[in-house]
């Protein structure tokens, strides 16, 4: 099954994300921070990551640029995950690339049928 990362430093935003992935036969692997996200997205090379914005020693957007410019990161596809919904937001996130920006707070099943939806293998 598809390898999940979490990078988000609120507890209770992991533990929601956590349950709805692994009861749909995710593997969820979780980070507290941006560096620590940087770390397992290398060493666990994860299928997507989620990734909060504003987090302490490394926020998402600096985390997103770092992922991007890696060789070994870079093709994985993105959601940010975050409160900060205003326009200039979303669109720094998506001119850095992410697949999905997405608003806290968040429906657990919108959010499982968007990864769904990205994991879902093309036809050929």
């Amino acid at each position: 099954m598809p390898k999940i990362l979490v990078i988000d430093d609120e507890v209770h935003i992991q533990k929601i994300i956590d349950y709805k992935l692994r009861t749909a036969g995710y593997t969820v692997i979780a980070a507290a921070d941006g560096l620590e996200g940087l770390e397992k997205a290398r060493g666990e090379q994860p299928d997507l990551i989620l990734l909060d914005v504003m987090m302490p020693r490394m926020d998402g957007f600096q985390a997103l640029e770092a992922l991007k410019r890696d060789p070994a990161t870079k093709a994985i596809p993105i959601f940010m995950l975050t409160v900060k919904g205003k326009e200039m937001d979303r669109l720094r996130g998506q001119q850095q690339g992410v697949a999905a920006y997405i608003t806290k707070p968040f429906s657990p099943n919108a959010l499982l049928a968007r990864i769904e939806e990205t994991l879902r293998p093309t036809e050929e």
